[in-house]
């Protein structure tokens, strides 16, 4: 009977249905506008927070640092509600980005004002990368979403980082404003603030992206198709092929600069980076814009081109409204035009898979012209092909120094020519000239450098006529011969009166040489 109750009990534990699993449903990749939102609330949430933290030195240990908040959609005691699928908010190293905004001037309001105002605007990617580009409103600011690499690299890089900007904070590096990361629905969205080096108020007439090598270096066929495409190197050498010039003193700024930000990303084992350049015509911007200027009010120190070449950093002030909105003068042809420029996508290390890279693109074609090589390499070319194609010095007066030095030339020669052989007559006259300059006797008329006393000086004609002749071929008399080589003369300054005064014969051979000896 046991065994009977037993397979009872047994009987009815099988005849009761299993306990339904619960079925998750997948969640919903998040919208593009979502991920906008997400990146709005979270900067402005963690920089409020932030603000409350009293400033201190930054430690080692500050560069490691992440901090994390949930922001469910609902809101809770320490965030607020939003329309937003929920999300997790992280922010990195939130102390050293903070010392960095502070050294280029930006106040938290202001950087929450130019994030959070306004919504961002999406920006196409012209590279190969499968990169996100938001832009705020006020044109300070570009989001740049990074690969967790590039992230992490990143993070290692802001000790070194951070020691460079002490030393020199005018630079055409980028300048990094916080790092940050959006989790939602399952996906980690990493990006980074940076400036932004092309401003929109100002329009943009060709936009290139360099990086020295040649090897696939031309803008696709679906890139030219775009309002505003960017090119590459192969395009600037067909396009201004004479290079773009600059005056000496910027153009000496301008490459010391260059030299200085790729040593650095040189002893970070950093390449692969690039050059993005903007060309502005400003006739033709002037045109467009209907002869009127634009102008806004810099928030950021160093962010402008030209700020970033010129002066030692020890003295900044915000630049006031400016029209060249801080483009660098320069010229291609006769076309005077602005450049804005800076250093891009340095989050490149020279890793294992880019040896690997560079070896396998070396056995099919020319490796010097691969973009990716060793980081020595990528500099010292880089800096050949910005130096020698794309920035070129003006010499303002070369061409006509050398006019004047070849014209003046021309006229010593000749009248070295004609002073070269003396006759002996000629010899013995200078040689009575010089005792005649000291006699006190000798009259006013005869030297040439003295206004007659006689003349009426109402009457006097101060004109200055240069008089230039050679000697005469004719000698047949010793009358002749004389005049010949009184006009042996090579231009002599002649101050006259309108009715010369006359003179006596017996001082004609005084004159003579009195003139010779003047010459």
């Amino acid at each position: 009977m046991t065994s009977r109750g037993a397979y009872t009990v047994n009987k009815m534990a099988s005849t009761t249905p299993p306990p339904q699993r619960r079925v998750e449903k997948p969640q919903k990749k998040p919208t593009a506008e979502a991920v906008r939102g997400a990146i709005q609330l979270g900067i402005g949430y963690t920089v409020g927070n932030l603000s409350s933290k009293p400033d201190r030195d930054v430690l080692m240990q500050d560069f490691y640092m992440v901090e994390s908040v949930f922001l469910p959609s609902e809101g809770s005691n320490m965030t607020p509600a939003h329309h937003y699928p929920d999300f997790r908010f992280k922010t990195y190293a939130p102390l050293a980005f903070r010392y960095f905004r502070e050294l280029f001037g930006i106040k938290p309001d202001d950087y929450l004002y130019s994030i959070c105002n306004e919504p961002l605007i999406e920006l196409t990617n012209p590279g190969a990368s499968s990169s996100w580009f938001y832009l705020t409103s006020d044109d300070e600011f570009i989001i740049k979403t990074v690969t967790p690499k590039e992230a992490e690299f990143l993070q290692k890089l802001l000790p070194g980082y951070y020691m460079n900007l002490n030393q020199n904070p005018r630079t055409l590096l980028p300048k990094f404003y916080g790092l940050y990361c959006v989790q939602c629905a399952g996906i980690n969205i990493r990006l980074v603030v940076m400036n932004n080096v092309l401003p929109r108020a100002m329009k943009m007439h060709y936009k290139y992206d360099l990086k020295g090598s040649t090897y696939k270096r031309r803008a696709s066929r679906k890139e030219r198709t775009k309002g505003s495409p960017t090119f590459k190197d192969l395009d600037f050498q067909e396009m201004m092929s004479e290079g773009l010039f600059f005056d000496p003193e910027t153009h000496s700024a301008l490459m010391k600069t260059l030299q200085r930000d790729c040593r650095v990303l040189e002893s970070f084992k950093i390449m692969d980076y690039s050059l993005l350049l903007g060309v502005h015509v400003v006739e033709r911007g002037l045109r467009e814009r209907g002869g009127r200027g634009d102008s806004k009010r810099q928030k950021v120190l160093y962010s402008t081109a030209l700020e970033s070449i010129q002066g030692d950093g020890k003295a900044a002030k915000p630049v006031p409204d400016d029209d060249t909105l801080g483009g660098i003068p320069a010229k291609h042809k006769e076309e005077k035009l602005l450049i804005f420029l800076g250093i891009i996508d340095i989050l490149q290390s020279y890793r294992f898979i880019k040896k690997v890279e560079h070896s396998w693109k070396a056995l099919v074609h020319d490796g010097d012209t691969i973009s990716v090589h060793r980081p020595s390499f990528y500099a010292d070319r880089f800096l050949k092909f910005m130096g020698g194609t794309v920035f070129k010095k003006t010499h303002p007066l070369r061409g006509s120094s050398r006019r004047k030095r070849t014209s003046l030339h021309a006229q010593r020669s000749a009248s070295q020519e004609l002073l070269s052989t003396p006759t002996e007559p000629q010899k013995e006259r200078k040689t009575q000239s010089l005792a005649s300059l000291d006699s006190p006797d000798m009259s006013c008329g005869g030297q040439p450098d003295v206004v007659p006393s006689s003349a009426d000086l109402g009457e006097v004609c101060s004109a200055l006529t240069l008089s230039s002749s050679c000697s005469s071929a004719s000698r047949s008399d010793a009358s002749s011969e004389s005049r010949g080589e009184r006009r042996t003369s090579s231009a002599t300054l002649v101050l006259g009166a309108a009715t010369p005064p006359s003179r006596d014969p017996s001082s004609a051979p005084s004159s003579d040489s009195e003139l010779d000896v003047y010459l």
